[in-house]
């Protein structure tokens, strides 16, 4: 007797699409954190100087993906190490466990289905969204902005997470060491950032 096992059904898609949804289907979770990273340096929740991301916002308002990035940054942090952990978090991870659910895209390989390249291509030709969110760093015409994010999202996963280990360990060696020379990063052991980042809408 044999038994047959059938794929579950897709879940229907929104008709509308969120930025960062848009941003998974055209870049993986890379863009995400792109986009992220830009929307919050456009908003002046972040500031972006050379290798340094910093909060300066004190409230964690807007989507779950931006209240993620403020709440890894208690201080200054190097732009790759918050790529490396935002990449992973469970805010980014969701986007695309949805948008699997959604038929849009696939389970293996978590690249886009065509419906999914269908929705990436109607969201463009709409024109709403900003160029990076399709294209990447490329896009923007901030060249401080576009070379912070670019370098940052290049770095290899493996370095990524030392780097992540090593923002760590700045961060819980206290406010009043002296990290001028630590961690990598040149510019940054007393910043102080806001954006707690907990608190949902």
């Amino acid at each position: 007797m044999r038994t047959l096992f059938r794929r579950p059904a897709a879940t229907t898609a929104p008709q509308t699409l969120d930025v960062y949804d848009i941003a998974h289907l055209a870049g993986g979770p890379r863009r995400v954190v792109e986009v992220a990273l830009v929307t919050l340096s456009e908003r002046g929740a972040v500031t972006l100087r050379a290798t340094r991301v910093r909060a300066v916002d004190q409230q964690a308002r807007g989507h779950r993906v931006e209240r993620a990035l403020l709440a890894l940054c208690p201080r200054g942090r190097s732009t790759a190490a918050v790529f490396a952990a935002l990449r992973a978090a469970p805010e980014v991870e969701e986007i695309g466990s949805r948008l699997v659910a959604y038929g849009l895209v696939a389970r293996s390989g978590r690249r886009p289905t065509a419906t999914g390249r269908r929705s990436l291509e109607k969201a463009r030709q709409e024109g709403v969204l900003p160029h990076y969110v399709f294209e990447g760093p490329a896009a923007l015409p901030d060249r401080r902005v576009r070379q912070a994010v670019g370098e940052a999202s290049t770095v290899p996963s493996g370095l990524g997470k030392r780097l992540v280990r090593m923002a760590k360990a700045v961060d819980d060696s206290g406010p009043d060491a002296d990290h001028g020379t630590g961690g990598g990063g040149h510019a940054g052991g007393h910043h102080s950032c806001g954006g707690g980042g907990g608190g949902s809408d």
